[in-house]
Formats: structure tokens, sequence, C-alpha cells
């Protein structure tokens, strides 16, 4: 076997996933798990990269423990790091909720408490989009970190 050319670099992808209550509590602690997972990944605490992932996520998991709740089923978070970005992936059993798309979001009234979260997202994330599985949803957001590809080169 031979090395990696200049043209066939290997990439490090760094993957974290884990199942969490459907609860106000279990969207908590995907922020917290997130925010940790990003230092560990070399994403500061504090950073713009780790607050702006720690909101999108606080948002698509506050909206699958409550809209996308199932009793006695959970939610799953997954983040991947890959050179360039992080992609952020809230899973659900809820299908027949289904969130409107990046070009479907409209903002509340102002004064509204609520039908925030998606506005937010839409404007924080680079990309996101909403795709089924069987059963439920996922929202799969990414943020671009064009400043940290050659660290996650091996």
């Amino acid at each position: 076997m031979t090395a990696p050319s200049a043209h066939h670099r290997a990439i490090t992808v760094r993957l974290f996933t884990q199942r969490l209550s459907a609860t106000p509590r279990g969207a908590r602690l995907a922020r917290r798990l997130a925010v940790s997972r990003l230092a560990a990944w070399v994403i500061p605490y504090g950073a713009d990269a780790s607050e702006t992932i720690a909101a999108i996520v606080a948002e698509l998991a506050a909206n699958a423990a409550t809209h996308g709740r199932v009793p006695g089923r959970d939610f799953e978070l997954r983040l991947s790091l890959v050179p360039g970005r992080v992609r952020i992936e809230v899973a659900d059993s809820r299908g027949e909720r289904r969130p409107p798309g990046p070009r479907d979001v409209r903002p509340p009234h102002p004064l509204a408490e609520g039908g925030w979260g998606l506005v937010l997202v839409d404007a924080l994330a680079d990309r996101w989009e909403v795709l089924d599985r069987a059963p439920g949803k996922t929202v799969r957001a990414e943020v671009d970190l064009p400043g940290w590809l050659g660290l996650f080169h091996t």
C-alpha cells in the first residue's frame, strides 16, 4: 500500500451520535453535549462556530422534544465534522408534523412568543433541509468552517 498522494490525501471525519429523551431536559443536554464534543474536536467553547452550532442544536433539539415527540421514543443528535464544515442532524419519530423547509420558513408575528426556532436555524446555518425517514424525519443543518480545513488532514 502506498502513501496518499497530494491529490488523494486522507481526510479524518469525526462523528458523534447520541439518543436523548424527547423532553426539555433531553433538549438541554443535546446542546451541552454538542458544545463539549466541539471542544474535543478543537472548536473551543465561546468561539463563533461553537456558539452558532450550539444555537442550531438547541433549536432543533427543542423542536424534536416539543413537536416531534412520540411517547416512548427518543430523538437522535448526530454531529459530523469533516474538513470545512460541521453537519448537525436531529431525527425524531414523528413524520406527520413535518416542519417547513428552508424556502418555506416565515417569521411569526413580531410579538409572538414561539415560532422563531426555524427562523433562527435559517439565519445561522449555511445550508439546511428536512428529510423523511422511517419512521419520522431528520432536520439536517450545516455550518461552514473554511478556516479549519487544514486541521483535519492526516
